[in-house]
């Protein structure tokens, strides 16, 4: 399981001109879900995201988390499904998206994921999702720019 994690302002999901979904300060998540991917991976991507400590403290060291700045005010996790996270474009120039999980598979994975966040950030964080197989318009302000490429294989 991957996921490109992006330290945000602000951040909004629309649809077809409608805001589907939208955070102050914190995190956007764009998922990608493999075929081979465990229960395992997506623990630990989900526990991942929201203990990253990518926001400064007060000595302007990147040591706290989403969960942490959440204590001081409002803060947020956006998760959007993106199966081009699960791209491979090592070879060639046209990405392949055979490692990716079929979709009527990783819709229910992406669920699972959503709440196993929510799960770990805990009810101060407030979580938001783009919709699975929209066509989705993500506008984001990247804060830093901080962008963290996560990838549950790549743990050892």
């Amino acid at each position: 399981m991957r996921a490109v994690v992006q330290r945000v302002s602000e951040a909004s999901v629309r649809i077809a001109g409608e805001t589907v979904a939208q955070i102050g300060r914190g995190l956007v998540a764009l998922i990608g879900i493999e075929q081979s991917d465990q229960p395992a991976d997506r623990s630990w991507l989900a526990d991942k995201i929201p203990n990253l400590r990518i926001f400064e403290d007060a000595a302007g060291k990147m040591n706290l988390s989403v969960i942490d700045i959440a204590k001081a005010g409002p803060a947020g996790i956006l998760l959007v499904p993106n199966f081009t996270v699960a791209g491979d474009a090592r070879k060639g120039r046209r990405p392949s998206f055979d490692n990716a999980m079929r979709p009527e598979l990783s819709e229910v994975e992406f669920a699972r994921i959503v709440e196993s966040v929510r799960a770990a950030a805990g009810a101060s964080v407030t979580i938001q999702t783009g919709i699975f197989r929209a066509d989705m318009k993500v506008s984001l302000v990247n804060d830093g720019p901080i962008t963290i490429w996560l990838d549950s294989r790549a743990t050892t």
